[in-house]
């Protein structure tokens, strides 16, 4: 596997100690019967068969889900990007952050999970409540089509498309590793979900070049921040709580 320039010890120079300041009041939140509604749909709009669920950030190091069978996917047409704003799970108010979502244009290979056979329903809406929390997320919940090598499937897909208030799309890598290096909520820091993301997606065989050069380009900044020798201290112990 390469070798990253974001290493462990750089990430654990970016953890602090930060409460959860809790649901931010102008979202609209979604109740139980939204939960089911949002799940009957999507699973109605299914393919006969099993259900899949395309992978490309956290879900592929913190699936939180049992699955039977895994394979590589992509789906053409979106791409990874650092464009959702946070000032909560690895950002705050103080110090906002950058999650990532799917923007629209070129190719993202990921990782389908196949999950066991069941109710889909109940299948897809346990998952809705892992990745989503208000009425404004919900049109970033979407099918999304992908190529494997046993043929194309239809794969539930997590803020795909995101648009509007609480995004920042098409970033310079530049200014997302600015944000990086330095945001960090009550789950862990940027640093740390980028540093899993890459070091996963390697462990599957996929390069994706963008991310390769965002986590060298937030290993200088966190090296400017903390000074010459910084990597000798500290310790990372990966945290696996996250969204996207």
């Amino acid at each position: 596997m390469r070798q990253m320039s974001l290493t462990p010890e750089l990430v654990a120079l970016c953890h602090r100690e930060e409460a959860d300041p809790g649901p931010d009041g102008s979202w609209t939140q979604l109740n139980d019967d939204d939960f089911r509604a949002l799940a009957e749909r999507l699973s109605g709009e299914a393919d006969e068969g099993p259900l899949w669920v395309f992978a490309y950030g956290s879900l592929i190091w913190k699936p939180a889900f049992d699955s039977v069978e895994q394979q590589r996917a992509s789906a053409h047409g979106w791409h990874r990007s650092f464009c959702l704003d946070m000032v909560r799970w690895r950002g705050s108010a103080a110090q906002p952050g950058l999650m990532m979502a799917l923007e629209r244009g070129g190719r993202c290979d990921g990782v389908i999970y196949r999950l066991p056979d069941g109710e889909k329903p109940a299948q897809i809406e346990r998952l809705l409540r892992r990745e989503i929390d208000d009425h404004e997320s919900v049109a970033s919940v979407r099918w999304v089509p992908v190529r494997t090598a046993q043929g194309p499937r239809k794969a539930l897909g997590f803020w795909v498309g995101v648009t509007g208030r609480g995004t920042s799309l098409g970033q310079p890598l530049e200014k997302v590793a600015h944000v990086l290096a330095r945001a960090c909520g009550h789950v862990g820091s940027g640093a740390e979900y980028l540093y899993n993301t890459v070091s996963h997606l390697e462990t599957f065989g996929i390069h994706d070049r963008n991310l390769w050069r965002l986590q060298e380009l937030v290993a200088e900044e966190i090296r400017s921040i903390h000074g010459p020798g910084s990597e000798s201290a500290g310790s990372f112990e990966p945290s696996v709580l996250a969204i996207t």
